[in-house]
């Protein structure tokens, strides 16, 4: 009995010191990189497992320059609802988006060389500083975080608007951006740590249980996926193989990329909660309305501008984090549109380069026959066919432009002067391209 009892002794529990204490356990998150809507979904899986597994308390490690800002709006307010105590260790950087993430944790602390402010809000084409109506916004936003977490809102303004003075600090044109002594200073850090357990040793912690929470090989696809430049270069993929497979016949490689690149664009997109199933509806919508406007109906009409559309409209509503028809800000809507804009002139700049110098490439002109084989050289396409130049038949297929004709009984291959001519109209040869016959519709 005695044995067994000492057995027990020795036996302690998971999360218990060497005295058989409970000790805090604290999950540990890397935040670095760029702040973009990946991020946040990994964010909010480590911050529910941890209310769901009775963790004491979440540590964010922090390095980063920025990012969106809605998917720093997004990590901001899963901070702030969250019951656990939320412990910030800068490590170096925490620049822009990082900062505001930052001011949403209950507790900061910095490591040595460490900064974190310039939270000013760039545009997301140019790097550019926005117009003053987002930079309002932002500025509203650290300040209401500030005073969420009981922190002098000026100085979350002044790492905004350079137009805040904080005393005490240099007064200059730009906006704030504090070093770890600043930080502890002015009250915005708790305190300067070189670990991560030192950071919660500053914090009251000390001895607590830090698990290290990473992310999956799924998310860690998701987040590449999701990128802001692997989002251009996958609708780039997308809308460029659509374009040639359009000018090919059948089913072929461009028409497989395109395949690939709209799987690669929408199925993050979609697992991130980005996307709903009706954008995907509306894109598959358009395609199939601009197919039949191409391989089924003459000219290009109202089917075709509806179609190309329904795809743009499914393709900016697929770039922002929309609930239902609830669509967020015009910052954020701005943001998507400019991306949108950015890839089609890239998809625009594409074809004319691949129109003017893959021809000239040494690989493409190897698949073409360079040297003209010309009448004067001796070269013959076949039989002259001008006598058929001046007779009439009928159409047995729709001209668009190319098809089949009857004249004199026979079935000749046809061309239409560019018009469309339907099944069964009368028409007369007027002209001959090798072994085809132009044709016109009689009236």
């Amino acid at each position: 009995m005695l044995a067994v009892f000492g057995l027990l002794l020795a036996l302690q529990l998971p999360g218990s010191g060497p005295d058989g204490v409970d000790r805090a356990r604290v999950l540990g998150v890397h935040l670095d990189g760029l702040v973009e809507n990946g991020l946040a979904r990994y964010v909010e899986r480590a911050i529910r497992r941890a209310e769901q597994e009775g963790f004491d308390a979440v540590l964010l490690e922090v390095d980063t320059f920025g990012g969106l800002l809605d998917a720093a709006d997004y990590i901001r307010k899963v901070l702030l609802e969250t019951p656990l105590r939320t412990i910030a260790y800068v490590n170096p950087n925490a620049a822009s988006a990082g900062a505001l993430i930052c001011y949403a944790c209950t507790d900061i602390v910095m490591a040595p060389g460490s900064s974190m402010g310039a939270a000013t809000v760039v545009e997301g084409g140019s790097g550019e500083r926005a117009p003053d109506k987002y930079q309002s916004y932002m500025r509203a936003l650290m300040r209401a975080t500030a005073e969420a977490r009981g922190r002098d809102p000026r100085i979350a303004e002044a790492m905004v608007d350079e137009r805040v003075v904080v005393p005490g600090l240099d007064d200059s044109t730009t906006v704030l951006t504090l070093s770890a002594e600043e930080a502890l200073r002015l009250g915005v850090a708790r305190a300067i740590a070189n670990t991560p357990e030192e950071a919660l040793a500053a914090v009251g912690m000390a001895g607590a249980e830090l698990v290290d929470h990473r992310a999956s090989w799924a998310e860690r696809v998701l987040r590449f996926l999701s990128h802001p430049v692997v989002t251009s270069l996958l609708l780039l993929m997308m809308l460029g193989g659509l374009y040639f497979e359009l000018q090919t016949p059948g089913v072929g490689f461009p028409g497989l990329m395109a395949l690939i690149g709209a799987a690669l664009f929408f199925a993050p997109h979609y697992l991130l909660g980005l996307v709903e199933a009706w954008e995907v509806v509306l894109f598959v919508v358009g395609l199939l309305l601009l197919l039949v406007e191409l391989l089924l109906l003459p000219g290009f009409g109202v089917a075709g501008v509806l179609g190309i559309g329904l795809m743009l409209v499914s393709l900016l509503a697929a770039l922002v984090g929309n609930v239902g028809l609830d669509f967020p800000g015009a910052g954020e809507l701005a943001r998507a549109t400019m991306t949108l804009a950015i890839t089609l002139v890239l998809f625009l700049v594409l074809i004319f380069s691949v129109g003017r110098y893959m021809p000239r490439a040494p690989l493409f002109r190897r698949l073409v026959l360079e040297e003209t084989e010309s009448a004067g050289a001796g070269y013959t396409a076949g039989a002259d066919q001008s006598n058929w130049i001046g007779q009439r038949g009928r159409a047995l297929t729709p001209l668009r432009p190319g098809g089949s004709v009857e004249i004199g009984g026979r079935r000749l291959d046809a061309l239409s002067e560019g018009e469309y001519i339907p099944a069964g109209a009368e028409v007369e040869v007027i002209d001959v391209r090798g072994a085809q016959l132009v044709v016109r519709m009689l009236t």
